[in-house]
């Protein structure tokens, strides 16, 4: 395991320009609350798995019926959108190796609008069976993700199609902004669903979109009371390595089985707000990741290296300040693969 203790911690926003992430869960809440496959996902207490005298984990394996978190995000900003009267009839086109899809397919299929979802040569067919039984108009181009986005980038362009990242880059904020405060309903609930504050927060971080939106709402509850561990692919540290240089850099590394966690850049917004509210960043491997899941589905929480990439960190941890009077806040952030 890496670790970097944050040298940004309560600073000035790392990047200028750039916006933080919201804070504002109740405008996310307002409208959820007209969703009909809304519901609150449950926080499970989990005894055993580490020394620590309480972890709750935030299960996000059923949200809205889609199998993750990202359910919150895309689908949200498409909800926003039809309700200033702009998304009937628009196209949405993305690039995703996985749930992010599904909630820009789910939100254009709700709300009236169309779907186009590209995705890389090495993403199993049952998923592009997924987006397509969701609506989306599946493309595949190239052979990971980043080539597949720089198709979707090109479709926007040339067809007058909306891109809808979970990303954020020089030029691209406001949607994926929005996107961000989606995630802070899982927060909310979160802050208002666990019995004390927790001391230690685990956080997966690809891009880092949750990561961010999650750190926010927790430094707005809590303040500085919980620890926050942002956790990485040793293969795909963006976050880590942004924070060590102060800018943002991009990584270079093989795939890793952390599929959802594979980003070798970091969202800009994201790296603002963990820059300022992150107290470490860490690394664990893809057999250190692999090897835990047998555990985890033993535990109740079968999911995907990517979905218990926090909880992997947790069990490896040292040096983050844990002792048996520690209370610990980790994410499940999606079903098995």
């Amino acid at each position: 395991m890496q670790h970097l203790k944050n040298p940004h911690r309560e600073a000035a926003p790392l990047i200028a320009g750039v916006p933080m992430p919201s804070v504002d869960a109740a405008a996310v809440a307002a409208r959820l609350g007209n969703c009909p496959a809304h519901h609150e996902t449950p926080l499970v207490s989990v005894a055993g798995m580490a020394p620590v005298a309480a972890l709750w984990v935030k299960d996000e394996r059923q949200r809205m019926d889609l199998g993750s978190f990202k359910a919150l995000g895309a689908a949200y900003v498409i909800a926003r959108d039809a309700e200033e009267g702009q998304a009937k009839g628009r196209t949405y086109v993305t690039a995703s190796a996985g749930n992010h899809g599904m909630s820009v397919a789910a939100g254009a299929r709700i709300f009236g609008a169309k779907s186009v979802v590209y995705i890389a040569d090495t993403v199993p067919e049952v998923f592009a069976g997924r987006l397509a039984a969701e609506g989306a108009t599946v493309i595949r181009e190239g052979s990971d993700y980043a080539a597949s986005m720089a198709g979707a980038q090109a479709a926007a362009d040339e067809n007058g199609w909306t891109l809808l990242s979970d990303s954020s880059w020089d030029g691209y904020m406001q949607i994926p902004h929005r996107l961000m405060e989606g995630y802070l309903q899982l927060a909310a609930e979160a802050v208002a669903q666990v019995p004390q504050v927790p001391t230690h927060i685990f956080l997966q971080a690809g891009v880092g979109g949750l990561a961010g939106a999650v750190a926010a709402y927790a430094r707005h509850a809590w303040s500085d009371a919980p620890r926050i561990i942002v956790v990485e692919p040793d293969a795909a540290p963006a976050l880590m390595e942004s924070a060590r240089a102060g800018r943002a850099v991009v990584t270079e590394g093989p795939d890793s089985n952390m599929g959802r966690l594979d980003c070798k850049e970091p969202s800009l917004i994201a790296l603002n707000g963990l820059a300022r509210d992150a107290d470490d960043f860490v690394t664990i491997t893809d057999a250190q990741a692999e090897a835990a899941m047998t555990g985890l589905a033993g535990a109740g929480l079968a999911t995907s290296p990517s979905g218990g990439a926090g909880l992997v960190a947790l069990m490896l941890a040292e040096g983050l300040g844990l002792n048996p009077d520690a209370r610990v806040l980790c994410i499940l952030s999606e079903g098995p693969a």
